[in-house]
This record gives structure tokens, sequence and C-alpha cells, in this order.
């Protein structure tokens, strides 16, 4: 295993302990949490990502469900992902997962494209990743996500378009298709610092944002969120849960979590590094690395900065009860110009990014950070 040249998640390719340590960790952290709560939300969804989740022995996974269901009632009809990278995932392994109770997949294909596959690092070809697709099918999995990045170094619209219309083909019930962000300390942060990172213009990247959004719409998937593309009824409820501001609980290194109470929310995250995770939990600790209880004005920026990236937009109505103010009167001075920019609009008691606000979605939500 290798980390991709674009990835700032928090993974490393030689782990300094064992998956059963590992394991055992997740179990006792999830213990503690348990009984570090005065209030238990319901679990509606349970997901594993970060790094590649499906390296982790199935046998745990069906464990941590099981954990899950008994400290946190997550529901028996829940929805259950895990993300698998194409190349590191075999059709066994997949069934395995599937009997262990996950019921959704994301594939994280990035590209069809060998060329470009090998440019930012992923192990994988093209040719894997359909593999790993159809096998997924045969494993049981009806409820498939691919995850596909366009504005590649080198990459031009045609060979977007030619990704998507692939993707299309093998018709998943889900398509998540991202603009590539450069991260601070990634490899490719170096590269472009270097001046070595021959990426797309401004321009480019907002053909290929447009392009997805004709594509992908005529090809029957719903736009509900900014990158995020549905068949009728298969949304991501777990991702949805986060641009709603539900409670969520992270459990392993560098989780973060996020309760809606006390007064307008709380979050906080465990340490990244997993030998000082592992450490606090030996101790009998909850590993908290950073907590933050949010202030009223931070929680009207979150709600507007998430409810925004939803097609839907946010309830006015809503953001009053919430907070007791209306928007216009906390917002309708600094957001004027985007108004008059075409960038945002009210619909029917919602406010909306506009066509042209999603793809300048990044100028919109810093007004509110």
């Amino acid at each position: 295993m290798r980390k991709c040249l674009y990835c700032a998640f928090n993974s490393v390719a030689d782990a300094p302990c064992t998956p059963d340590e590992y394991g055992a960790g997740l179990l006792k952290e999830m213990e503690l949490r348990r009984a570090a709560l005065d209030f238990i939300p319901a679990a509606v969804t349970l997901y594993f990502g970060g790094g590649t989740p499906s390296l982790m022995p199935p046998s745990l996974t069906s464990r941590l469900i099981e954990t899950a269901a008994r400290l946190f009632h997550l529901a028996p009809d829940a929805e259950i992902t895990i993300e698998c990278n194409p190349g590191a995932i075999t059709r066994e392994r997949l069934s395995d997962f599937r009997a262990a109770g996950v019921n959704r997949l994301s594939l994280g294909i990035q590209s069809f494209n060998d060329a470009l596959l090998q440019t930012i690092g992923r192990i994988h070809n093209g040719r894997e990743a359909l593999d790993a697709f159809h096998d997924a099918r045969r494993a049981g999995f009806g409820n498939v996500g691919i995850d596909l990045i366009h504005s590649l170094p080198s990459q031009n619209n045609a060979m977007w378009e030619k990704d998507l219309l692939l993707a299309c083909s093998l018709r998943p019930e889900h398509l998540s298709v991202y603009g590539l962000t450069i991260e601070e300390g990634t490899s490719f942060a170096m590269m472009e610092k270097e001046g070595t990172l021959p990426l797309p213009d401004e321009d480019e990247s907002a053909a290929m944002y447009e392009t997805a959004s004709e594509v992908l719409t005529a090809n029957g998937y719903e736009q509900y969120e900014i990158a995020n593309f549905a068949l009728k009824g298969y949304r991501s409820a777990h991702n949805s849960g986060y641009w709603s501001r539900r409670n969520f609980l992270g459990f392993g290194a560098g989780a973060h979590s996020f309760l809606r109470f006390p007064g307008y929310g709380l979050r906080f995250s465990s340490p990244e590094n997993s030998l000082e995770y592992l450490h606090s939990l030996k101790q009998g600790e909850l590993p908290v690395a950073e907590s933050r209880t949010l202030s009223r004005g931070d929680a009207m920026a979150e709600f507007l900065f998430l409810g925004l990236r939803t097609a839907n937009g946010i309830s006015l109505e809503r953001f009053y009860r919430e907070f007791s103010a209306g928007f216009d009167e906390v917002y309708g001075e600094s957001c004027a110009t985007l108004f008059s920019a075409g960038l945002l609009e009210i619909r029917k008691g919602h406010l909306r990014l506009t066509d042209r606000g999603r793809i300048l979605s990044n100028q919109v939500f810093v007004r509110f950070l």
C-alpha cells in the first residue's frame, strides 16, 4: 500500500500497530463514549471511511456493526457503507463484507484513465476499476457509489466526459464527482509549490463541473448536492446528515464528531497518531485531541455553508426557528453582493446557490467563515 499523491486523510502506509490492536481500540472507544453520554441519539447510518477501511478484517467489521447496534441503537435497516479501493479488494472479501452486514459500497475509482491514475498515485488501473464494480454486484451489493475526480493534472474536458460516460454505463446508484483540491502536506502541494504540477486552469475546471452536471442529469441522476448525484431513492443518508448538522460520532484515530448539544453544538476529534490514540484508551480515557463548543455565530455560519451545499438549500423558516433571527437581519448586508452577482437566490422560502453559485461556491462560503 502507498498513499495517493493528493491524499490528506489520516492514513499511513506502515501502521505502528496490528489490526487486532486497533480493532480492540475502536471497540473500547465505543464503550467509553457510550458511558460518557447522557443522551444517546439513535444511529441511522454507519460509515467506514478514511484511508482504506476495506483492509479491515470483515470479522471486525461485523463486531463493530453489532457493537453500534447494542450501544447506539443502530437500526436493523440502517445504511451501512464501506469505502473500497479497486486494486485492494477481491470478490471474496466483498462477499464477506456483505455477509457482515455492510449494505452500501463506495468505490474510490477516481478515473478509468490509466495515465491519470498513474499520475495521481493510484495502485489500480481502469480494467481493475471495472472489475471491482462488477465484483461488487456479484457479491450482492445493490447500492454502489462511485467516486470520480476532475481537474487532475494534464486532464481535459474530453477525458473527463469519457470517464463520466463510462461510469454512467455501469449504472451505479450514486456518483460523487469532486474537483481536485490541493491540500497542505500532500505530495501534490509540494509539486505545485515547485511549479511541476500541470493543473487545468479555472475556466477548464468550471467546464468540467458543468459537464458533470449535464452528463449525469441526462443519464437520470439527480444532483442533490454540489458534488453528489444519485438515482431516485439512493441519496447518501450518511452524508446528508453532515449537511443538515445532525449528530454524528466518529471513532478511530483522527475521527471527528459533532453533537447538537450542549448549546449550539460541540465538535471534537481524536488524536491522529494511532499510538497516542491507543495509549489513551489503554488508560481508560477517551482520546480527545480537540474540543470546541460552538457559539451562536459559529452555528449560524455552519448552518449556511453546509446547507447551501445541497440542491434544496436552506429553509429560511428553519434558520429563524433555530437562531431566533432572520437571515436578512444577520447576513443581508454582507451577502448583498452575492445576490447581485447571481450567486445566491431565494425561491419558495429557501436560500439556494444558483447554477453559477455552485461553480463558484467557495466564493460564497467564505462570506460565512
